[in-house]
Order: C-alpha cells, then structure tokens, then sequence
C-alpha cells in the first residue's frame, strides 16, 4: 500500500515540468483511444469549407504543431516558412522604402548578401557594426528601423550583449530582431533579453537531421503573429507536410543532440587551442575568448559550433576539409554528423572572415572519433606559418 503522506495533495501546485518534457509533448494531438501518437501527414492543399482551415498557404495542421513547439520554446508565438531566406525576407518585407537596418558586419551570408541587395536597389539603407562593442551599435542605431543581432555570429563566432543593444535600440526607436540560429532557444531566449522577433533556420539546430529547409519567425503576442501570417500568405513561402512533420520529430531530441555537441565542441575547442596547425579558436565557450564573459551572462550553454585559423593558406586549410573522413566536408550545420568547411571557399563570404577559417559543427559522434580525425587532417597544414 502506498503512503498517503507521499500523494501530493489537490491544492499543491505541482512542480513546473521541464522544458525538455513539454517539448517531447508539443504539438501532439489530443490523446484519443485509437489515435495516432503523432500529428499525421496530411497531404492537402484545400479543405472543405465551414472549418478552421481553409488553404494551405494561410497555415495547416502540419504548421500549427511545429509552431507550437518552437512558441513553447522561444517564450512566443511562431510562424513557419519555407527556408530561413524566406523567413529573412518576411521580416524585411514590411519595412518602409529607405528604412535604415543596422546589422553585424559578420552574419549569415544569405542575410549579408540580401541586405546589400536591397541597400543598392535604393529599398533599404544599410549600416553595419561590430555587435561585440556595444556603443557603436547603441550609436548606429540613431535613426533606424530595425537593428538586426546574431549572437553568436556566423562564422566568427561574436557575442552581443542582447539585452544592452535592445535596450539601446529601443530607445532610439528601433525594433530589434535576434537571429537564434547557433544558440537554439534551449541557450538563449532573445524574446526575454528584449528582442521583438526572433528568426531561425529550423533547417539546422531545431530539425537537426540534414533533410529539410525551413525558417521561422517567433514574436511577442498573438497579433504580430498574424501580421506575419500575412506576410507568409502574400509571399508563399510555406513549408510543406512533409517537412513540417520531420521538423517537429527532429525537435524533440534538441536537448540530447545539442548537448552532447556542446559537450564536444568544449573538448576540441580546448584541444586545438594547443595543436601546432592552429593559429586561433573561437568559440565563447573559452575563458579566453572576447565574447565568454557576455555569453556566460546570457547563455544556458556556448553552443556547438566553433570556428578555427589553421596556419598556412587557404589552399592549406582546403587539404584538412579533403582530408578528413568522420567529419563532413559539407555547408550547414546543427546536423547530427560533424560538419566542417572554409568559409570563404564561398565568393559572396564577407571579406573580413579570414582566408583560412574553418567552421565546425559539432554533431553527435564520439569525441575522440572527432578529434582523431580532425588532428591526422590537421598534419596538412605546415605548423608554425601565419595565415595569409
């Protein structure tokens, strides 16, 4: 017989669950005797009239349970779209003609590239800013719309202080928008640091698998999510029942995937510290690092993606991408194989990142797989030679 004393009673509150527990259970439908466990696959673009969903470009079952889940998330409301460009271009669509952005001078290259675009077509005025020096993006933002963060930036791996830089736009008039993409929500939640919106690549981190594009925006309240609601509909950028249904499944192992790469990217980034091909690392989670004070501050954890110089020259830093064999010579990340790459083997990478950076998304294998593998490619490069 069980003891009374340990049944808690009606009138206590229960603890709270967990963030990793609800999310295992968002976005499921309600239980029924005989009913799926999972939101189905629904493979429709109309539905009969007189219900709550129409088309499938105004939003679908299928969308409605992965914004559940990264809204649980992120502390918000979210919206889906087809790939983080589409949702980059959703946040950038509303603003007025001649509207001034004040973004990193390191970000993603897609967001860079779209932003010049529109700054050269006369659409938009562009400023960029280092987002490690708070006083310069608080004075960029003298006259702006909208102030666009990274934190931490792709690939060079920079920290903004969220909080003092949204503070500091808001103050000149500015909305602010938070790319979350390398954190994820479970290391950073930029909606409470005082950001309006936050932008991912579900593609990456949340999905986590490599086998879709999708994008999202997350905002405050109920009505900024209709409002880009509309913009997805007049755009069309959705995503797919398919897509949507392999998003959700991937989000539920987020903590496991996310931790066990952070944890290894911890290992490695201290290890190459000391290897004789490597010139610099960066990643926040280093003691030494210009961001670790400010990411210890504001992040649950540093993320799995470090960033590293080798020695030598770009041609010197392909040989380690060819060389390896566990990790992956691929672009992304957040998947759950190791992927590596040089950056600026791609034309529209910003010029300032350096010839022989290599990005590393750390995945889930064994670290000492990891870094066997990583260190035999590293004898590519001649040790002890600056980067050219």
């Amino acid at each position: 017989m069980s003891d009374p004393a340990a049944t808690p009673s009606d009138d206590v509150p229960a603890r709270p669950l967990a963030i990793e527990t609800r999310l295992v259970q968002a976005g499921r439908p309600a239980p029924t005797p005989g009913a799926p466990v999972n939101p189905p696959v629904v493979l429709s673009s109309t539905f009969h009239a007189g219900g709550p969903l129409g088309y499938a470009r105004d939003g679908t079952e299928s969308m409605l349970a992965v914004e559940d889940a990264l809204g649980l998330l992120e502390g918000g409301y979210a919206v889906t779209f087809g790939s983080g460009m589409a949702a980059v271009n959703a946040a950038l669509d509303p603003l007025p003609v001649g509207a001034l952005v004040v973004a990193p001078r390191h970000t993603y290259t897609g967001t860079a590239v779209r932003l010049e675009e529109l700054a050269a077509a006369g659409r938009l005025r562009l400023r960029t800013v280092d987002v490690q020096r708070t006083d310069e993006v608080a004075a960029a933002c003298d006259g702006a719309e909208l102030l666009w963060l990274e934190s931490p930036t792709n690939p060079m791996l920079e920290v903004a202080d969220i909080a003092a830089c949204a503070e500091a736009a808001h103050a000149a008039g500015a909305r602010v928008l938070c790319d979350n993409t390398f954190a994820t929500p479970l290391n950073q939640r930029p909606l409470d640091l005082g950001a309006d919106v936050v932008m991912h690549s579900v593609t990456k981190f949340l999905a986590g698998h490599s086998d879709l594009l999708m994008g999202a925006l997350v905002v405050r309240d109920e009505g900024g999510a209709e409002a880009v609601r509309e913009r997805r509909v007049l755009l069309g950028a959705v995503p797919g029942a398919l897509e949507c249904f392999l998003a959700l499944r991937g989000m539920r192992t987020l903590p496991l995937r996310l931790r066990r790469g952070e944890a290894s990217a911890a290992v490695l980034a201290d290890r190459l510290r000391e290897h004789p091909a490597v010139t610099r690392v960066r990643y926040p989670g280093l003691p030494d690092d210009p961001g670790h004070a400010v990411a210890a501050r504001q992040m649950a954890g540093f993320g799995a993606v470090l960033a590293v110089e080798t020695a030598g020259h770009a041609s010197d830093a392909e040989r380690v991408c060819a060389a390896v064999r566990v990790w992956t010579h691929a672009t992304s990340l957040g998947g759950v194989e190791s992927l590596v790459e040089r950056r600026r083997r791609w034309p529209a990478e910003r010029s300032g990142v350096p010839e022989t950076l290599l990005r590393l998304s750390v995945g889930v294998e064994d670290v000492e797989d990891l870094w066997d593998d990583l260190d035999r490619a590293l004898a590519a490069v001649p040790q002890g030679q600056n980067p050219v």
